[in-house]
Formats: structure tokens, sequence, C-alpha cells
């Protein structure tokens, strides 16, 4: 069964107001740069969608991707471990304002949370952020003299990834640190679409190298040439 959208708007076009979409990426590295760019041109074109919560490693940079939703009014809500890098000034704009609300995950556990959705786990334990104000009203509990803190998976309704190769059937490669958050959002939303750079037929993928399988993907579209995020920062381009 083939999973192939004919284009990156077709891919994003069911996504609605108010959902909670985690999108791959570590910085530039790895990020559905089309995907994210189609789903913004959507929003401009009808308004649709809005209000929507987006969980990823930080909350963008310049003008474009993550950066350029928040910027256009399209998110309500970020949850990340990095709401200000070095070029967030349209997340601290939007912060600053009220506009936006902000739920801060240190990263290992953002990775975990993340993790442990796709695994089936609902809650895990982790010393991290015990005695601190975000481990407050969350539940805590000593392990071999050490204290440790109750942490929920974190699911999502969509996920947006971003492959290097391939297949009909949606099974999906990455190109060196683009692995990163990838492959755990794939396996932790309802549904995930999934861009990458060269698109084959079922097999064309040998099963060994496989990283994501298929089962986890419900959309692919090539994107031959994707853009990347420090790029177009770098010269300036504003989405």
């Amino acid at each position: 069964m083939t999973k192939v959208s004919p284009s990156v708007a077709d891919a994003i076009a069911d996504i609605p107001d108010g959902a909670q979409i985690m999108i791959g990426g570590f910085g530039g590295s790895g990020a559905p740069i089309e995907l994210i760019h189609a789903l913004i041109d959507r929003f401009r074109a009808t308004g649709s969608p809005s209000n929507l919560t987006l969980i990823n490693n930080n909350a963008g940079n310049g003008s474009i991707g993550i950066a350029a939703m928040i910027k256009a009014g399209m998110v309500g809500k970020m949850i990340c471990s990095f709401p200000r890098s070095s070029n967030a000034e349209a997340f601290n704009e939007k912060y600053l304002a009220g506009e936006i609300a902000l739920e801060l995950v240190p990263q290992g556990t953002l990775a975990e949370r993340i993790r442990a959705a796709g695994a089936g786990i609902p809650a895990f334990y982790t010393p991290t952020s015990f005695g601190t104000e975000l481990a407050e009203g969350k539940p805590s509990e000593e392990f071999d003299g050490k204290m440790y803190v109750r942490e929920r998976w974190l699911k999502a309704d969509f996920a947006l990834v971003k492959g290097h190769d391939g297949d009909e059937a949606g099974n999906l490669t990455y190109r060196l640190a683009g692995r990163n958050f990838n492959p755990l959002m794939a396996m932790a939303a309802d549904r995930t679409i999934a861009q990458v750079s060269n698109l084959g037929a079922p097999g064309s993928i040998a099963p060994e190298a496989v990283i994501t399988p298929g089962i986890f993907v419900d959309v692919v579209v090539e994107v031959s040439e994707p853009q990347q995020e420090e790029m177009l920062v770098r010269t300036g381009v504003i989405y």
C-alpha cells in the first residue's frame, strides 16, 4: 500500500486547528522545513491551522521554519528545551507579549517522554529537575537513596519528520545527525508525515538499514533538494 503524497501541501492538508504537533530536528539538523512552510502557506491562505501546540527541541530561529509559524500567530504553546536560542526573536516577542505559552522540559527528559509514548510507557522516573520549579506539582519518590521525579509520556496528534531515504511503504533512513528526535517522534504521534530526499519503491532500502519502519509512518512526500535552516537564517531569508 503506497503512502506517497503528491505534494507537501497535500501531505499537511488534514492538520486541524488546535493540533499538538511534534516537529523533528535538532536546531536545523533534520528539520522538515518544506512541511513547515507548507503549513504556513495554508494558514496564510485559509487562516487554519491555528492555536497549535508545537513540540520541538527549540522555539525556532530567524524568520523561517518554526520561528515563522510563531511569528505568523499560528502557535498557542511551545513545549521545548531551548526557547531562547541565538536568534529567537519571534518566540521572545510573543512570549513577552503573553501571546504564547511555554512548557519547559529538560532535553533528556523531553526525548524520554517522547520515547516513552512510542513504547507505550505512561510514566517514568528521572532525577532531572528534582528540587527545582520544573518539578513542582509532580510526584517524586526515593530509589536507592536518591530522589526522582515522575514524568508522563508525551504524545502528539501529528509528527512532521525529515528522512533521507524513504520508500512508498513509509520506511525511512536518516542522514547523519538528522536522526536526532525524528525516529522518536515518528513513533509517538497518531499520524506521522515524513519528507524524504530520495523516494523509492518498496524494497529499495535494505531491511537492516531501515531506522523508522513504515508501520509508524502514514504519509511520505519526496523533497529532492530540501532547504537547510541555518543556510536560510544566514542569508536573511524571511518566510
